[in-house]
């Protein structure tokens, strides 16, 4: 983060301290703000020199709020909302279901005048403020309690997926559970600063490449926000607001980057005449799926593979389950491997996200053609996690943690990568897997550790007792998840 979005980001955080007092949550700080930086572009960018048509009718615009107090801004502002909630397009996808979060109008006019009115957030670099506004949801992801972590994927793993993913000019990417945006602007970043893009290029870049999916209106909502800071999108920004996993939406990509939310089931909450409410499972049938099931990361899986153009590549976070899972869970993983080249697996350790005890992956393939022989030959692992403890706030993961993967992972040309495992090296991290070797595993498991776990070896090695402390609370988060799963099923059954 520079040092211009980092003061930025210290005064508009600073604020929303003032405003906890109040009561409002980091999340609904952030919305506020994404109104109101709207609002303000929206007004700046209708003046010299830009002199663009402004999408907000004149009667809800910036300076009509800069020309109320008290009460009267009070009620002004939440008419605001309201009204440009009922638009259609961008204003829809910003301004849909917002409410009023303030409760002292003082506070709302020192935010409106004191702070966004004194930038000029147009002239800013899309760096700065692009950097500025991550920094905002990145704090408001460490909001535990708010369970806003679990649509915040930690930026330096981004950053290595991209690196390796190495996306092209004039290739569309795509992320199917978006939450704020953090693979699609990355793989812009990542575009513009490799390539001398030509006019039309960097056009199709910036309006045309990226495409994203995201089912909570609110994520949506910081995501499109996100997106216009880091200067990407048109008059139209490609966020769709629904499921993706409801149906094939027809197009195709060369590139599908997702960390889809984690928990494994889909359901939906029904509640009878009587007030009972009852859990529901949705269990996705789709003619382009290979096993119908409601795991929630099986069925994203199917709709990556569905959402590729043939030799299209994706990498996707997955929960271990996944990778050994049984019944639905076999038949993806087979037919993964035979119809896509699954060639590299990125194990993680935990400490890493937000929503607590989970352990997960990166997993790397190709779509390809229909062959009668199995596409993936060999898959590649990177045990990331083994004698690995990271921590949120004491030990965070960096992006040279994950050096060694890049370079092992040889981006360039991963069809001459070598191993750092052997038997005379068993602490290296990378080694190979034939196909045969995988599918001859009991279901299909590739769920794949080589490496002594250290702190099983000598009682010296074990870790510092609140590093134990927060290994045994994810177990048990874990655990307590995988049995609400079945209390659920249960009660769907009966």
């Amino acid at each position: 983060m520079t040092n211009g979005s980092a003061t930025i980001v210290q005064k508009l955080w600073n604020y929303c301290n003032v405003l906890r007092d109040d009561g409002m949550s980091y999340g609904d700080y952030v919305e506020q703000l994404t109104y109101l930086l709207f609002l303000k572009m929206a007004d700046e960018r209708a003046k010299p020199p830009y002199n663009q048509p402004s999408p907000i009718p004149a009667k809800y615009n910036w300076q009509s709020l800069l020309k109320k107090d008290g009460d009267d801004l009070f009620d002004h502002y939440r008419h605001l909302l309201e009204k440009l909630g009922q638009e259609k397009g961008l204003l829809g996808l910003i301004f849909g279901k917002a409410q009023n979060k303030f409760q002292d109008p003082a506070k709302l006019r020192r935010l409106i005048v004191d702070l966004i009115d004194k930038e000029n957030w147009s002239i800013m670099s899309a760096d700065v403020k692009g950097d500025a506004y991550e920094g905002l949801l990145e704090k408001n992801a460490q909001d535990t309690k708010t369970g806003a972590g679990q649509y915040f994927t930690p930026r330096p793993l981004i950053q290595a997926v991209i690196d390796v993913m190495a996306p092209k000019p004039n290739e569309t990417i795509c992320d199917p559970a978006c939450g704020t945006g953090g693979f699609l602007i990355a793989s812009h970043e990542y575009i513009a600063k490799h390539y001398k893009l030509t006019k039309d290029q960097k056009r199709f870049l910036d309006e045309k490449a990226l495409w994203g999916w995201e089912l909570v209106q609110n994520t949506a909502r910081l995501c499109a926000m996100n997106f216009m800071l880091h200067g990407i999108g048109g008059d139209t920004l490609p966020i769709t607001v629904a499921d993706s996993l409801a149906s094939d939406p027809g197009e195709r990509f060369e590139m599908v980057l997702t960390n889809p939310p984690f928990g494994k089931k889909s359901s939906t909450t029904i509640v009878a005449e009587n007030g009972k409410a009852s859990k529901e499972k949705e269990t996705i049938a789709r003619d382009d799926f290979w096993a119908t099931t409601s795991n929630k990361q099986l069925n994203f899986v199917q709709h990556i593979k569905t959402l590729l153009k043939q030799h299209g590549r994706a990498a996707m976070v997955v929960p271990d389950n996944v990778l050994f899972e049984g019944g639905a869970g076999e038949t993806v993983r087979r037919k993964l491997l035979h119809e896509c080249d699954v060639h590299t697996l990125l194990r993680l350790p935990t400490g890493l996200f937000y929503a607590q005890g989970v352990k997960a992956n990166v997993i790397f393939f190709d779509k390809k053609p229909a062959s009668e022989t199995p596409w993936t030959k060999k898959l590649w692992i990177y045990d990331l996690r083994t004698n690995k403890d990271f921590t949120l706030k004491t030990n965070p993961l960096k992006r040279d943690d994950l050096d060694e993967f890049v370079k092992c992972y040889n981006p360039e040309n991963r069809h001459s990568r070598k191993p750092t495992w052997s038997e005379k090296n068993p602490d290296g991290r990378w080694r190979a897997f034939d196909y045969e070797e995988l599918i001859n595993r009991d279901k299909a498991s590739l769920d794949i550790f080589w490496l002594k776990d250290e702190s099983l070896e000598e009682s010296d090695n074990l870790p510092e007792p609140d590093v134990i402390a927060r290994e045994i609370v994810e177990d048990l988060e874990s655990a307590l998840e995988q049995i609400r799963e079945i209390v659920e099923d249960l009660e769907c059954k009966g």
